[in-house]
């Protein structure tokens, strides 16, 4: 078996593992591959409920891997950015809970994918930074997005104009992460609430997570139309129902 810088653990607690030690876990271009299709197949996989990612060795994960076939000419590289645009597209709208567990550095892409999450915890060591303009590129994963619905625009230019690298702390305070844990009960505490967040319905979490990410779009009258039926859908696979 070949060995890449991702690996997926299926389960009813799913992990997608970032491994590469001696790269903080930067993402090469089989670990991309492996990420889609750990992707495609937690949701299409009915007894997974949650979908943990997390990091080896004591980090998250560095960005992508610029040794490892991501870098080219402007044209290759904008084509593997569609690519990856895809994949974390699907992250985002996954219709199941999505938990990033942070023990260390969070970086580039790295943060994207973290970010995409819809819970963050991080271990009081973890480290976060949106470093693109250091190598000479421009925020992607989803971070020119992302960023500035958590920390505000001013907050998020800072952070990419200066590539400012954040600890836990910092990153609390601001909102980019849910919660910062000693990081000797980080996973203890980040299994303890993906445990939480599996006992919810399945139905009730993919209407409830529709219903808020629809929310930046969508009208107050909208939104409550829009709860209705979610609603209807919620208590029709209460169980004795059918679903």
């Amino acid at each position: 078996m070949s060995v890449t810088s991702v690996r997926y653990e299926p389960g009813r607690i799913a992990r997608i593992v970032f491994d590469q030690p001696g790269k903080k876990n930067a993402i090469d271009a089989p670990g991309w591959e492996v990420l889609a299709k750990a992707l495609v197949d937690f949701e299409a996989d009915r007894a997974a409920r949650v979908l943990v990612l997390t990091g080896a060795e004591g980090e998250f994960c560095s960005g992508a891997d610029l040794g490892g076939g991501i870098t080219g000419s402007a044209e290759s590289v904008a084509s593997k950015l569609r690519e990856v645009g895809d994949i974390i597209a699907r992250l985002h709208a996954m219709p199941k809970p999505t938990l990033a567990v942070v023990p260390g550095v969070a970086a580039g892409v790295g943060l994207s994918l973290a970010l995409c999450c819809d819970v963050v915890v991080a271990a009081d060591r973890a480290r976060f930074g949106a470093i693109f303009a250091r190598v000479g590129l421009t925020p992607d994963g989803g971070a020119s997005w992302l960023l500035p619905r958590l920390v505000g625009a001013a907050r998020a230019k800072e952070l990419v104009l200066t590539g400012r690298v954040i600890d836990a702390t910092e990153a609390d305070r601001i909102g980019l992460v849910n919660r910062v844990v000693a990081t000797k009960d980080l996973v203890t505490i980040g299994d303890d609430l993906a445990e939480q967040l599996a006992a919810c319905s399945p139905v009730v979490a993919a209407e409830s997570l529709a219903l808020l990410d629809a929310s930046w779009t969508r009208t107050f009258d909208e939104a409550l139309a829009a709860e209705v039926d979610a609603q209807q859908a919620a208590v029709a696979a209460r169980p004795g129902k059918d679903s």
